[in-house]
This record gives structure tokens, C-alpha cells and sequence, in this order.
């Protein structure tokens, strides 16, 4: 079926805004015949009458978990159309049962709230009035930390003795041949235990040594969603996809008064992944919003760090050179090193908007950059990056 004949088949007035959203389809479909098969898909399913069944809303919830658009990265007629064929059902929900579905609340929020589809939204009330979610009362997901080491230890040394102890020791074996086998196994051990020491004793912590930039986790990230902190006027609060499974994630800006919201929604970033989650007047950020600042401070204008073109949610975002391309940023920077804090000096945007981090000693330049291309200011020269 084509993507035009499967938008036919929509009952209004979901037709209808798609046809107004996407100009009968041949918007935002993609650039592959994989994507536009992929939409027509979803519209085929936006005309089912299971649609809002709870199994297909549970299953619509987990795959939008690492998803903003349910194709590629920007908005299709698959949106558009599931967004209103889940509107009536949305309508319907108290918070419970929303906050129940996460991901596919805060698609359906996005959605609502696009640029591109309110205006058409509103021309059709009131089949597609705003409905209104209490996001800010969401319960917030809980990020486990990765295991430390120590733990994956235990976890396999627990694992190894429940193994062990299925397996039956055979009983023909004779009792000096038993003992020699655990005498052996028991100098093997201590051996091992020693070296171990031995190793841990000399190996030093990840974050041991002068600080290098290739230890700030950077990556792209996409704001899916954005309001002003309700107990902050200079704040806002903003949901950012960085490619995650959890979904996006919870980031507190200080950038109301120098960045309109219309200029921050949808916008693709770059965001410093490995700090600290700080608590921001009430409001945990679990990540920093990259932001070139004037050479002339604050008042001379603050911008995004913009990715390339072709940038992802979640694409890893290094720094040119030798000794920096390859390797793998911390877990979490350590606030009391102050590692960040000592390697931000050097960012800077270069007179080509491209944002680098120079070495304060070699003074060599090392363009801050995706697998497909620099990242850069839209306008500022000299800014310094934070």
C-alpha cells in the first residue's frame, strides 16, 4: 500500500490533521523508500481497532522508551496519526494511569505540542483539544548506577559457588587423590588472591593524573520537551533524548533569559553526561546543556553547541586527536577533583564557530566532534564553552 493510499484510509478527523500536519504525506517522510514502507506501517496500525487495547498500549510504551519519533529522528504522518487516534484515549486518563506509561505519555505530550501540529490541531477543535498531563508530578525514574566492580565480583564469585554446588563431586575418586586436587586448588588460590592484591595495590583510580578532556562524557541530545521551573524564573527544565533506554533524561538549564523557549524546543545540543545528578530548586538534573557565552559575557548572548546535520540522539561527541578519539570518558566525574572544572578553560570557539578545546600547554587545537562532522556556535566567535 502506498503512504498516500494508507493516509486515505484514516477515519476523520485524524485524516484530517494529518493531511493538514504533513501535506497529504509528502512531509517529513524520510529520506529512504525504508522509512516511507516504516510510516505507512504505523498509519495501517493507526486504523485498527485494537489500537488503544491495553496489551498494544503497553507495547507502543516500550517502543517509544529510546525513541522521540516512532521513525527515524524527526516528525512523520506515523506521529501525527497516532497522536490522534490516542487522543480520545489520553482525554480519558487520570494520572495514575498516565504516569503508568511514561514513554508514551511524554510522546504523546511532544506531539501535542509540536509546532507543526498545534496550529492544525487547534483548526479542528474540539477534536483534538490540548489535554492536559500533569508531568511535573511525574514520579521521576529511578537511574541505577552501574555496579562497581567490587559488586560484579561478588555477583560472580556468588554465581561460581552456586554452580559449584550442583555439580556432584564423583564418587569414585580416591581420597588422596582428592586431597592432592585441593591442595593444588588451594595454592592456586592463594596465589591468585596475592597477585590480585598486587595488581590493585599498583593500579590507579580512572580519574588518578591531570585532567584531560576525554573524560567528560559528551554526546547529542535532542530537548523532547521543555517548560519553566516552576520555583525558578531563570530556570528552565527541560526532558532531553541522549539515546537511552530510560528514556530522556531530566536537565535544569539557567538559560530563560538569554535563550527564548520557542529557540530551545526540539533543538538537537550537546550535553555533558557524566556530572553529578545535582538537586536544582527541588528538581534533580541528571546532565549539562553545552552553551557557547560571549567573549563579552553573558549580555553579549549565550547559544546551543550545535552537532552537525546529520547528528543522533545519543552519538558520542569526542575530541580530535590522537590521544582523545578512542578513549572512554568516566563513569561520573568526581565534583571533589574538580575535573571539569579544570579542562573548561580551554573551550572555546575558534574564528570558524567550531568549538575545540585547546591545551594550555602545547596550545594544540583539538575540535570538539561527532563521527560526522564539528560542532559548532551559530553565530559567536571566541566563546568561551560551559
Amino acid at each position: 500500500m502506498s503512504l498516500q493510499a494508507a493516509i486515505a484510509k484514516l477515519n476523520a478527523p485524524v485524516k484530517d490533521l494529518v493531511v493538514a500536519v504533513t501535506e497529504n504525506g509528502t512531509r517529513h517522510i524520510g529520506q529512504s523508500a525504508k522509512e516511507e514502507t516504516e510510516v505507512t506501517e504505523w498509519l495501517e496500525k493507526a486504523v485498527q481497532a485494537d489500537v488503544t487495547s491495553e496489551a498494544n498500549i503497553q507495547t507502543l510504551n516500550a517502543t517509544l522508551v529510546p525513541r522521540t519519533y516512532l521513525v527515524n529522528n524527526q516528525l512523520s504522518a506515523a506521529d501525527v496519526a497516532i497522536y490522534g487516534v490516542l487522543h480520545p484515549y489520553f482525554s480519558k486518563l487520570q494520572p495514575p494511569q498516565y504516569y503508568a506509561v511514561p514513554s508514551l505519555t511524554r510522546f504523546f505530550d511532544h506531539i501535542q505540542s509540536s509546532p507543526a501540529v498545534r496550529p492544525a490541531a487547534d483548526t479542528l477543535a474540539p477534536a483534538f483539544t490540548p489535554v492536559t498531563l500533569d508531568l511535573e508530578n511525574a514520579p521521576k525514574i529511578e537511574r541505577k548506577a552501574e555496579p562497581s566492580k567490587k559488586e560484579k565480583k561478588a555477583a560472580a564469585a556468588a554465581t561460581a559457588e552456586t554452580e559449584k554446588a550442583a555439580v556432584p563431586e564423583p564418587s569414585a575418586a580416591a581420597p588422596a587423590e582428592k586431597a592432592q586436587k585441593k591442595e593444588k586448588k588451594e595454592k592456586k588460590k592463594d596465589t591468585s588472591a596475592e597477585d590480585s592484591k598486587k595488581k590493585a595495590a599498583k593500579a590507579p583510580a580512572a580519574d588518578e593524573g591531570e585532567p584531560v578532556p576525554s573524560m567528560i562524557d559528551l554526546r547529542v541530545g535532542r530537548i523532547v520537551d521543555i517548560m519553566k521551573h516552576p520555583d525558578a524564573d531563570g530556570l528552565y527544565v527541560e526532558q532531553i533524548d541522549i539515546g537511552e533506554e530510560t528514556g530522556p533524561r531530566t536537565v535544569v538549564s539557567g538559560l530563560v533569559h538569554y535563550i527564548p523557549i520557542e529557540d530551545m524546543r526540539d533543538k538537537f545540543l550537546v550535553a555533558v553526561c557524566n556530572l553529578k545528578p545535582a538537586n536544582m530548586r527541588g528538581v534533580k538534573s541528571f546532565a549539562m546543556v553545552l552553551c557557547a557565552t560571549s567573549k563579552d559575557g553573558k549580555e553579549g548572548g549565550i547559544e546551543l553547541i550545535q552537532p552537525p546535520a546529520n547528528a543522533k540522539p545519543g552519538d558520542k561527541v569526542y575530541f580530535e586527536g590522537a590521544e582523545y578519539e578512542n578513549a572512554t570518558p568516566l563513569a561520573q566525574l568526581n565534583p571533589k577533583k574538580k575535573i571539569f572544572e579544570a579542562i573548561q578553560p580551554g573551550f572555546i570557539t575558534l574564528d570558524s564557530r567550531e568549538a575545540a578545546w585547546i591545551n594550555p600547554e602545547t596550545k594544540s587545537i583539538h575540535k570538539i566532534r561527532t563521527k560526522d562532522g564539528v560542532c559548532v556556535a551559530p553565530t559567536l566567535v571566541g566563546a568561551s564553552l560551559s
